[in-house]
């Protein structure tokens, strides 16, 4: 696999047109399972292939069993200075149902253990929407959590989707589904929880203390280009999205015979505005009106919907800017996909 994504890395050079990568991630799998000479490469065909902004944000994802001392220092020699672990839950029943293997003393355990060898710029996940989590578990993991003093927290609600082994256990009845109620509640429990202990919400998903946003995902957020690499990864450059094959055998031997192993969509003015409303709206920032009107002019109705909006309290308009409010961001899907053109 190391052998088939330098190979890669080393075709796709011309897809940013000469951009200085100003962030690198590894994620979308379990990156921290590679071993330091497996990330040394990768992390040399980008430089051997891309010019690196010299304050670049370099994160790596990790599982809390993958995280010890050596681990640790390997990565941050190799100049990894962000990390992103998957706590998801310290309830144990939780972690078992997530099939996680880790346990939640690992959870507890290893962001002290990166604190302690200077990952300062650090980020944990949580789940919240979980079946059988009460109201004051949540409480107790967002405590925990803020208790940890990291810069930066992900919360995500559990969402069941069709076709999957989640839903079809809750249409068997095997497991209980959870209320949109009881899914909001534990969302406005996060979100007082950290604004009074220091932590500003600035995507749906994402809070941070002042400095320590994600500036990786915000790239995404703000319509910026940016290239995936390796299996099920997406790129996308201001006017067309690619997206390479999700399995890896046929990944790697695609990229052995030289064979395509992506496809491409080239977005349409509609596209494109769509999908600014869609990402801008997940942001405090929110979407600036005079910047969409560069991709497509949007109709009467757009802006009639808009004012709906604003007296459901769902949305404010400063100037040209709109954005949504608290009760607007537990409906940020429906609202976005009201405005699509």
């Amino acid at each position: 696999m190391i052998d088939a994504i330098s190979n890669e890395l080393s075709t796709r050079v011309a897809y940013l047109d000469q951009k200085p990568l100003e962030t690198i991630y590894f994620g979308g799998g379990t990156p921290s399972i590679l071993k330091k000479e497996e990330l040394s490469r990768l992390l040399s065909t980008i430089q051997s292939n891309f010019e690196i902004d010299p304050g670049a944000e370099i994160s790596l994802e990790a599982n809390p069993d993958d995280i010890s001392i050596e681990s640790l220092r390997e990565w941050k020699e190799l100049g990894i200075n962000r990390l992103s672990i998957g706590l998801q839950s310290f309830k144990a029943a939780d972690l078992e149902w997530m099939n996680r293997a880790h346990t939640v003393d690992e959870s507890q355990n290893c962001v002290r253990l990166a604190q302690s060898e200077g990952f300062d710029d650090l980020t944990v996940d949580l789940i919240y929407g979980l079946p059988n989590l009460t109201m004051d578990e949540w409480k107790s993991h967002v405590q925990t959590v803020i208790d940890f003093d990291v810069p930066h927290i992900s919360a995500y609600c559990l969402t069941v989707e069709e076709k999957t082994a989640l839903h079809k256990m809750v249409t068997a009845g095997k497991i209980d589904s959870v209320s949109e109620d009881v899914q909001s509640e534990q969302f406005l429990i996060l979100l007082e929880m950290l604004e009074a202990n220091g932590y500003a919400q600035y995507e749906i998903s994402n809070f941070s203390k002042p400095g320590f946003e994600s500036r990786h995902n915000g790239n995404y957020w703000k319509g910026e280009w940016y290239l995936g690499v390796g299996p099920s990864a997406h790129s996308f450059n201001g006017t067309s999205r690619r997206w390479n094959v999700a399995n890896n055998r046929r990944y790697m031997k695609a990229m052995n015979e030289g064979s395509n192993y992506s496809e491409t969509e080239v977005l349409s003015a509609e596209n494109q505005f769509n999908e600014r409303i869609l990402t801008g709206l997940r942001t405090t920032k929110g979407v600036n009106l005079d910047e969409l009107e560069v991709i497509s002019v949007p109709p009467a109705a757009f802006f009639t919907k808009i004012e709906s909006f604003i007296g459901s309290k769902w949305m404010i308009r400063n100037k040209d800017v709109i954005s949504l409010t608290k009760e607007g961001r537990l409906r940020a899907d429906y609202i976005a996909s009201e405005l699509f053109v």
